[in-house]
């Protein structure tokens, strides 16, 4: 074990080490899936064919004749803009309904990448929709745009929910820009976000009541009525029955909540039948304490050692009101997980070298992922941390390289006096070039780290990123 300076270790509290310890994988212990891609095909493909038949839908309905009539072109447009502003809306809502197969293969992180980048459009083309159908029914009624807006919030049924709905889709979409998102406490975010369910709700009645696609197309109207269908389907399953299913097998509950290091905290959970838990090193779970003030709350942790049954352990730092409540949680409090979600797994790797670069609390996915890669692999570990207690579960990391016959450099001091530029993880890993590089921490330190490895001939694919960040 290499260190940038001499150190004094500190021993860690004996109920969180006792009950992770590091360890032979246990026999008892099974694996977490490994992704497969198709997977993620076949469900891109189906996303495609769904657009194409929504854009059919108003295509077919069109003719020379509609459209040369009073208002035809905007109409149409109207129609258009607001089917596949719809059809976007429910593809997002796919995105992030953690189908365990798409998770599995593309990751949640990248999930969200696409969620945000699709994001707002479906706002764009259904305010475009409103503008379109209001002037281009105005045309056919002879009358102004305020007096057809008028007309069709008080006399087309459905319409004001409609419009109500969308009203909540540009709150969320507000609320999810980044300059307001990181005004934001996580808290606020995730309920903001939980209206998008209201939206979609509000807005499917008009569709089906009042479009012309359907009045006289019950197969397009039955198309349509089964994609929201199977829409409400997978979010009713996905992110609310399976993890209530779970989570009745499971049972978790909090054993102990030990201090590792000032402001961070292990928590060591039971459950039964934790054996048949399929989970791998680097994945995370959102957890939510069944507890005064902290019930209806759900955050991401990261597992900070395999499961141990009956244990299973997170470590958290005290960052905001959550993580700083948990250090009170009392022993034998009832906890809902949801997950494993993540692909920040041995199952990404390519070759069998591993380099892990971890700073703060974003060390702790490494611990249970260094835990986790298979015995052949060789192991370089580079932890950094402005002062010695920034380095947590040094003890259990040290071991678990030891064991390993690997490398273990421990980072200590201020970012000017202890750097981690090229040269520098040059020296400390003349080999990375060859290597699949893990790195977790802070978003300011993954992307600098990640540019790094870039720099120094690692291949993108094998730079593999969790960002503790929503």
């Amino acid at each position: 074990m290499k260190s940038a300076q001499p150190t004094q270790i500190r021993r860690t509290r004996g109920a969180s080490a006792n009950r992770t310890a590091p360890r032979a994988p246990s026999k008892t212990s099974r694996p977490g899936h490994a992704p497969r891609p198709i997977i993620a095909d076949i469900l891109g493909g189906l996303a495609g064919l769904g657009f194409g038949l929504t854009m059919a839908l108003v295509v077919v309905n069109e003719s020379s004749g509609s459209l040369a009539s009073p208002g035809g072109w905007f109409t149409a447009a109207g129609r258009l803009t607001g089917f596949l502003g719809s059809y976007l809306m429910l593809m997002m809502v796919f995105l992030i309904a953690r189908i365990p197969w798409l998770e599995r293969a593309v990751g949640q992180d990248q999930l969200v990448r696409w969620h945000r980048r699709i994001g707002g459009w479906p706002i764009v083309l259904i305010a475009l929709h409103i503008v379109f159908v209001t002037l281009g029914y105005s045309k056919v009624d002879g009358v102004s745009w305020i007096k057809q807006m008028d007309m069709f919030i008080f006399h087309y049924p459905d319409v004001l929910a409609s419009l109500v709905g969308f009203g909540l889709l540009v709150m969320v979409g507000v609320s999810s820009y980044r300059v307001v998102r990181r005004r934001q406490a996580y808290e606020t975010w995730w309920v903001v976000h939980l209206y998008t369910y209201l939206a979609l709700a509000l807005a499917f009645a008009h569709q089906v009541v009042t479009g012309i696609a359907f009045l006289h197309h019950p197969l397009a109207k039955s198309f349509w009525i089964a994609l929201w269908f199977i829409g409400a389907l997978t979010i009713a399953s996905f992110r609310f029955g399976l993890p209530f299913v779970r989570n009745l097998r499971y049972k978790l509950r909090v054993v102990s909540v030990d201090e590792e290091v000032p402001g961070v905290f292990s928590i060591v959970l039971s459950g039964k039948r934790m054996s048949s838990l399929a989970v791998s090193g680097g994945q995370f779970f959102q957890w939510r304490f069944l507890t005064r003030g902290l019930w209806w709350q759900a955050h991401p942790y990261s597992l900070s050692a395999l499961p141990n049954p009956p244990f299973i352990r997170i470590t958290i730092k005290d960052l905001g009101d959550h993580s700083g409540s948990v250090a009170n949680l009392k022993p034998g409090t009832r906890v809902y997980a949801e997950g494993p979600y993540g692909t920040f797994t041995h199952h990404k790797r390519e070759t069998n070298q591993v380099v892990l670069i971890g700073a703060g609390v974003g060390i702790t996915p490494l611990r249970a992922l260094l835990e986790d890669l298979p015995s052949n692999v060789h192991v370089t570990v580079i932890t950094r941390g402005s002062q010695e207690d920034d380095l947590i579960h040094r003890e259990e990391i040290a071991a678990l390289v030891a064991q390993r016959d690997g490398v273990l450099h421990e980072l200590v001091g201020s970012r000017q006096r202890v750097k981690m530029d090229a040269a520098s993880i040059r020296r400390l890993v003349p080999r990375i070039a060859s290597s699949d590089v893990y790195i977790c921490g802070p978003a300011a330190f993954t992307d600098h780290m990640s540019a790094t490895a870039a720099k120094l001939g690692v291949a993108r694919e094998r730079v593999h990123t969790e960002v503790f960040a929503f």
